[in-house]
């Protein structure tokens, strides 16, 4: 992780936070206010049982009709302080917590009283408690989380998801996907979904503490509506720059769990990735929606995890000249000879040729860019670009040029080669 990319904390805050309203602020620091906002905009949230405001609401509140798992907690807590997450009610009325720890009626009605009072708050300002829905651990994490839920954060960025990661709850973590107290950041390849590098105390780790199950290489299911769902919560509450916290619900699919007006920056080590480089790299970019901004982010942040199969199965040799087959909007593979030019970072395709594909319209185009030559400005599109080199599958974006005088309609940029060895004597087959 280059130094450069990195975003530091005074960055952050002049940079990013910034483009935060105070009301987009004001309502991402309270969990309640976040959840109407988002309930209003029709997307999914757990359900909440019980608001307390006044200690009237705890005395009139019937404590025997609450089911035998949920969570309370506070509206304006900070990093998981205050919560009592229960999910197990038993014979005599208690409930057992993901501690392991016994809460009675009573309990329970003191920890609202401490909330009430401000005890887990941003200056011990009085607060407001709230009992929701608790969600289990999806099929897909129970054996990687200790006990309790894990969520995926996303930082999403000009309605673009940017980088992602799972934090996965332990022992030491008291069941809580917390990172500060604990638990393991996963970073997320954002084009697959797959998990990449581990982090624990802010030390790399390869499997889960105490066992040998790898880390990386966790599909995270349903992906595409998890990243779809971060965007649409960054559009509902106004914020340009937050931190979504989701979790998947067994059935339900993916719920916004809560958001952060001012996300941490573990993230980057998870992904042994910059923030910073990334952000400007969406900074300016025209992002119609959720749908779009997801397409984006797919086409910019990918990591190639196919690199990796390709190492195991030995380097392909290619030439300069290749042919190879580009998908169009028929689905349909399409023999078009290519150059490979070590000297270009992205690709480039014909515009003509990108037209007949019809791959250069509607929601494949990603942005539109303006560039300088000594012919003047041009106005070029970048679009999704799929093709095939050597039997080898590469997603990429590409840029979209006048080549008609040129020999080949298409040129292959460095930063899709990866895996591949280039040869100037080997000849297109």
């Amino acid at each position: 992780m280059k130094i450069a990319s990195i975003l530091g904390l005074n960055a952050r805050s002049r940079l990013y936070l910034s483009h935060n309203s105070v009301k987009s602020r004001k309502i991402a620091d309270s969990k309640l206010m976040t959840k109407r906002v988002l309930k209003k905009a029709g997307i999914p949230i757990p359900q909440i049982y019980a608001k307390f405001k006044n200690p009237e609401d705890v005395s009139s509140f019937d404590w025997s009709k609450l089911p035998g798992a949920f969570a309370l907690k506070p509206s304006r807590g900070l990093g998981g302080e205050g919560i009592i997450v229960v999910k197990k009610k038993l014979v005599d009325g208690s409930w057992f917590t993901t501690q392991r720890t016994r809460v009675s009626v009573d309990d329970l009605k003191l920890q609202v009283f401490d909330i009430l009072e401000g005890a887990y708050s941003l200056g011990n300002f009085p607060d407001v408690a709230y009992i929701e829905e608790f969600i289990g651990r999806h099929k897909s994490f129970k054996k990687y989380a200790y006990r309790g839920t894990p969520d995926i954060r996303v930082i999403v960025f000009n309605k673009v998801p940017v980088m992602a990661m799972l934090r996965l709850p332990t022992k030491e973590s008291g069941g809580r996907a917390n990172i500060h107290q604990g638990a393991i950041a996963v970073g997320i390849d954002i084009a697959s979904g797959i998990t990449t590098h581990a982090v624990w105390h802010g030390q790399e780790i390869h499997y889960k503490p105490d066992t040998n199950r790898k880390l990386h290489g966790i599909k995270i299911p349903t992906w595409t509506k998890v990243l779809e769902t971060a965007v649409s919560c960054q559009i509902a509450t106004g914020l340009e720059y937050v931190g979504v916290d989701i979790v998947l619900h067994p059935e339900k699919g993916p719920m916004i769990l809560e958001i952060n007006a001012r996300p941490g920056l573990q993230i980057q080590l998870a992904n042994k990735a910059g923030l910073k480089k990334r952000l400007e790299r969406v900074e300016d970019l025209q992002v119609r929606d959720a749908e779009h901004g997801v397409k984006i982010a797919k086409a910019l942040f990918a990591e190639r995890f196919a690199d990796r199969v390709m190492a195991e199965e030995g380097i392909k040799t290619i030439g300069v000249w290749e042919d190879v087959k580009v998908v169009g909007a028929d689905k349909k593979k399409h023999l078009v000879k290519a150059k490979i030019d070590t000297g270009a970072w992205k690709s480039s395709i014909d515009k003509d040729l990108a037209k007949k594909l019809g791959i250069s319209s509607g929601s494949n185009v990603l942005w539109t860019k303006t560039y300088k030559s000594s012919l003047g400005k041009e106005v070029r599109k970048v679009v999704s670009l799929t093709f095939y080199l050597a039997g080898t599958r590469i997603a990429t974006i590409a840029n979209t040029a006048t080549r008609s005088h040129l020999r080949t309609p298409l040129i292959i940029g460095r930063k899709d080669l990866k895996g591949f060895l280039v040869k100037a004597d080997k000849e297109v087959k």
